[in-house]
This record gives C-alpha cells, structure tokens and sequence, in this order.
C-alpha cells in the first residue's frame, strides 16, 4: 500500500491532468486552488469559483478541506467564510474516494441538489423553500457578481473592496431585510 504523500501526489497529480487549473500554495501538495465550473443546466452554469483545498496528514484517510473563496449563494454554503456542508466530505469520507470524486461529483451533486434542510445559510434555504424561482435568480445574480471567469482568481475581499454597491442595491438589500419570512 503506498502511504499517505504518495497518494496526495498522484491524487492532484491526477486532477492536475483532468483539465481543472489548480495553483498551489507556498509549493506544498496540501494546500491548493482549483478552479471549479457550476454545472450546466443549473442555475450555476457559466459560475466558475476559486476552491481552497487542505488536505490533512492523514489524506485519504481523513478528508479534505474544502472551502469557496469566491461568493456563492447556497444553502448548504456559508456565505462569508465559504465552507461546505457536504456529507459525503465531512462525515462518510473513505479511502476510495480522490479528488477528482470531488470536483466531478461531490461539488456538482451539491450545487444541482442543494439540501435546504441542513443549511449553513439559512436565508438562502428559507429563499429556496418559499420561493424556488425568486432562489434561482438570486443564485443567477451571485454568478454574474462574485464568479465570473476573471473572479476565480481573485478573494472575496479584493473583490468587495474593488465594487460600490448603487444606490438602487442597496434599496433592493434593505427592502430584503425588512421583509419577514411567511
């Protein structure tokens, strides 16, 4: 059996070569980018987001650390620190799985299923449960304004600082805010 650095080595070796840009950080193989596209024929499709991968010591063992740096609207994501809610990652992780299984399955099952009913976003769950159509567009908005192809490469704070929100937006936000939940 080969041990744990080997099998992190070939895993993003493997990645690597299934077309996904990934960039590491500080010249380790346990902590990565990669650049991850919505699925098509969901409301994410044209989204690309920037992914933070940690693997631990203990990779394939223990399973990785995945995280949005890009914003995101979704239930099962929290909207500002960009972690995942996701079953298969955080509790039912084995061996057998890699980290393409992440990027090919895992993620896109998420975005085109989200689970309103274990949310780390709670108003995106509430918005998805009242209003599918209302979720939808909103999701939409979040693409065009936080993951575009040029986002992926930069954080959500550059990418804030860099934006003035219009008059208009912020009237849209606070009419939002001032509205219960049925």
């Amino acid at each position: 059996m080969s041990s744990p650095s080997k099998r992190r080595e070939m895993d993003l070796m493997k990645l690597m070569m299934s077309d996904y840009k990934v960039e590491l950080i500080n010249d380790g193989m346990q902590e990565f980018y990669v650049h991850f596209h919505g699925p098509s024929d969901s409301p994410y499709d044209g989204g690309v987001w920037r992914i933070r991968v940690e693997l631990p010591d203990a990779y394939p063992y223990k399973s990785p650390s995945i995280g949005f740096i890009n914003r995101i609207y979704h239930p099962n994501v929290d909207e500002m620190c960009g972690s995942v809610c996701l079953d298969v990652i955080n509790q039912t992780w084995s061996p057998m799985f890699d980290l393409v299984n992440v990027f090919e399955v895992f993620l896109p099952q998420l975005l085109l299923y989200p689970n309103p009913s274990d949310p780390l976003n709670g108003e995106a769950a509430a918005l998805m449960m009242r209003d599918r159509s209302a979720y939808e567009l909103r999701v939409k908005e979040y693409c065009q304004k936080y993951a575009k192809p040029e986002d992926a490469g930069a954080t959500a704070e550059e990418k804030e600082s860099d934006e003035e929100l219009s008059e208009d937006e912020y009237m849209s936000d606070d009419e939002m805010a001032g509205q219960a939940d049925p």
